[in-house]
């Protein structure tokens, strides 16, 4: 078909020209909707709880952008429009900043950083069709795109950025809006690439897909990047993965909560883009990876890891006490060995595909080791966690898609306890030593696969809930808490069952409310200090009877007669359980007396009278009432701070317990808070005080939150509060992205800074 002839001599110059002006007049078309994506998301974002000074900033920059940003979206289009000029009028070699240098302001360099950072996140969306764009290009120009090329990612988000402060907006509101605003740009860009490649390949172009091709030689013969990533984002793409408050952006979910994901979640989908790019690099042509039924190793590549895991047997075998050096020289020796065993490996590899994942895996462990919050102790033992990991890595093609393999988890989990510590901590610890443990369990395994990994890893868990509350006063309060809520949780459904007991009968309200309120109280402290069956719970429980039974109308003689003779025990019980309560003196003399008024209007027939049927049946219930409740009817439970430090029985000075306080909450943060992992640490925002903290514990209902500082403070946070807390980022947590999808991130930038490297 005509269509499909291969263009000819002049065509290609014509064909590019009009691929750019097709691209531009796809963003230009695009320009409304991401304004109004903006705006959706300013506006819903005035309407989340936070702290009064964050809801004011919130809305002066819905005021500005109000105001301004017509000019803002005039500008972009006009700047697209005016991108394609260059193209029509001169050589691209002759546009500035194809060489030498530049005397740059400070203005323009901050806007280069935040569009940088800005282009990774489009780059992760839009995946490998920028890849292909830009094989058709080179294959009709002949070289490469230009650093300023439209077609660029890196220079798309520059012209945003440059046209948002020519408008007169704030570089601050932009970090703001940067979430939306990157997914929009994101989507938008991916949609044209998509069609400017469909164009192409109708037009009969055929790229060459060769991993080589993808390097251009500089004058001198060095490699320079030329894939998706230019220089300005290599040079930021590290700190940018660690920037919490940027980093943390990545494509999400098309409706409902999607402006507004928690960074647990955005943290996922961000995973699965980097994920995404390391698949698509491994299967391509070049390497031949076969992500679904993996050959086994070739043989000399099978004897060399063989080899090593002998090795490291031996190097363990009769040893009781084993000194490792732990010296800042011994781990940048690490890394060095780390890339030496990377290279002996390729050597042994046969197939392309063997040197890829070697070099990875070679990749991801040096971006491990060369992380200075990682202390060196730890280091140490994570170096030797590279082979097995190499093992497992070529026998099973899902370490390289899914980011719950066990292998990333378990490093993610060390990784992520580890970080907080300082190196004195750590070094000659018990979570030290565990961490040891593993890494030996690991290496002296016949066979590495998925189950070693989750073996050790479930060991370690359970290490670690031991190892987070070993300290004696961290451990009674824990214990402490597990009781509060276990008596809060028994109070809430005790109280439930005692108002359906209740529904159909003519109590008054003197004493529903002192059944409600008090004895379910009562109930549940006697259930979790004694037990349910206890028989002074059971006695309580037919004391709640007996009150019922006496609080109605006597009109007969033989009943007044009974009442007289079970009164005294009827209050002693009365007493003692508000006793357990710590109500005690004048208190409880006046709860007693409104009991003993009410009793004497029913002694004097002024009440209702109540069959008895109906307080025999109450009986038999509240003997076996734990038979009818159940969690789910578990409601919001009330923690009191002074009930906490009455049954620790020390001085709890250092204990802070932040309750709920009914501040509204999204049910998305208290979701995330729920799935919070022990060992995880956190920056605490406080009452205006500041502190490093590790999450170390939760109840079983997951209703109580501890944190513990290195200073031996204590945080226990109720569950709404502790999602209030997320939403309005008085809680923190230090690292959002996992360690080895970091290190993935890190060997993907530099693999497209030298791609033959896969190869070599």
């Amino acid at each position: 078909m005509e269509a499909n002839r291969p263009p000819t001599a002049a065509a290609p110059r014509r064909l590019a020209r009009l691929a750019r002006q097709q691209f531009v007049e796809g963003l230009e078309a695009g320009l409304s909707g991401l304004d109004e994506e903006l705006f959706d998301f300013l506006t819903q974002l005035m309407g989340l709880t936070a702290t009064q000074r964050e809801m004011q900033t919130r809305r002066d920059v819905w005021a500005r952008y109000q105001q301004r940003h017509n000019a803002w979206i005039a500008g972009c289009g006009r700047a697209l429009s005016e991108a394609l000029a260059p193209l029509a009028s001169t050589t691209r070699s002759a546009l500035p900043g194809a060489g030498g240098f530049e005397l740059l302001s400070d203005d323009v360099v901050e806007n280069k950083i935040i569009a940088s950072r800005m282009a990774l996140t489009v780059m992760e969306h839009t995946g490998n069709a920028f890849d292909t764009l830009r094989q058709f290009t080179q294959e009709l120009e002949g070289q490469e795109l230009d650093d300023r090329d439209i077609l660029r990612p890196e220079t798309v988000c520059l012209l945003f950025v440059d046209q948002w402060v020519e408008a007169g907006l704030e570089r601050g509101d932009l970090q703001t809006v940067v979430d939306p605003l990157q997914r929009q740009l994101g989507d938008l860009v991916l949609r044209q690439y998509q069609a400017l490649n469909t164009f192409f390949a109708e037009q009969g172009i055929k790229p060459d897909g060769d991993l080589r091709s993808k390097v251009r030689r500089t004058a001198g013969g060095q490699s320079g990047a030329a894939g998706p990533a230019s220089q300005a984002l290599q040079q930021s793409a590290q700190s940018f993965a660690r920037d919490s408050g940027q980093s943390s952006v990545h494509a999400m979910p098309p409706q409902g909560m999607q402006a507004f994901m928690t960074p647990l979640a955005r943290a996922r989908q961000r995973a699965q883009g980097v994920m995404g790019q390391l698949r698509r690099l491994l299967v391509q042509p070049a390497t031949g990876f076969d992500m679904v039924n993996a050959p086994p190793a070739s043989a000399a590549l099978a004897q060399a890891l063989s080899a090593h895991r002998v090795q490291a047997q031996t190097h363990y075998s009769g040893v009781a006490t084993l000194v490792e050096d732990y010296s800042p020289a011994a781990v940048v020796q690490l890394v060095g060995t780390v890339r030496e065993r990377s290279t002996e490996f390729k050597a042994k590899a046969s197939t392309p595909g063997e040197k890829a994942i070697i070099e990875v895996v070679a990749l991801m462990f040096q971006s491990i080791l060369s992380e200075d919050r990682i202390p060196p102790a730890v280091r140490v033992w994570f170096a030797r966690l590279q082979v097995p990991v190499l093992r497992v890595a070529l026998a099973e093609p899902e370490f390289f898609s899914d980011i719950a393999h066990p292998a990333r988890r378990l490093i993610d989990r060390l990784g992520g306890v580890v970080m907080g510590f300082d190196a004195t901590a750590i070094n000659g610890s018990a979570l030290e030593g565990e961490i040891r443990r593993v890494v030996q369990v690991i290496e002296q395994y016949p066979e590495t696969g998925q189950r070693v990994f989750q073996l050790v890893y479930d060991e370690f868990e359970k290490f670690l809930a031991k190892f987070l509350t070993a300290k004696q006063a961290t451990s009674k309060l824990v214990s402490v808490a597990q009781q509060v809520e276990q008596r809060e949780t028994l109070a809430i459904q005790y109280t439930i069952e005692l108002r359906t007991m209740l529904r159909d009968m003519s109590v008054r309200d003197e004493i529903r409310e002192f059944l409600f309120k008090s004895w379910a109280e009562v109930l549940a402290m006697s259930a979790v200090r004694d037990g349910a069956q206890h028989p002074d719970t059971i006695a309580f429980k037919r004391t709640a009877a007996d009150l019922v039974w006496a609080a109605s109308a006597k009109p007969h003689r033989a009943d007044r007669a009974k009442v007289i003779q079970s009164l005294p025990p009827l209050l002693l019980h009365l007493r003692q359980g508000l006793a357990l309560l710590g109500v005690t003196g004048p208190v409880q003399d006046a709860q007693v007396k409104v009991l003993t008024d009410t009793l004497a209007d029913a002694f004097l027939s002024k009440t209702a009278s109540i069959p008895q049927a109906h307080i025999d049946a109450m009986a038999r219930r509240l003997a076996n009432l734990e038979d009818y409740i159940s969690d789910e009817t578990l409601g919001e439970m009330p923690l009191n701070a002074d009930n906490i430090e009455l049954m620790l029985g020390i001085d709890a000075s250092s204990i802070h317990v932040i309750a709920d306080n009914g501040a509204p909450v999204d049910p998305a943060m208290v979701a995330w808070a729920q799935e919070l992992q022990p060992g995880a640490w956190f920056t605490l925002d406080h009452n205006g005080a500041s502190a490093q903290v590790q999450y170390v514990w939760q109840s079983q209902r997951k209703q109580l939150h501890l944190f513990a500082a290195p200073d031996g403070s204590s945080y226990l946070l109720q569950l709404k509060r502790l999602g209030t807390y997320l939403q309005s980022g008085l809680l923190v947590a230090q690292e959002e992205e996992a360690l080895t999808l970091r290190a993935t991130r890190d060997a993907l930038a530099k693999i497209d800074a030298n791609p033959e490297r896969l190869l070599d």
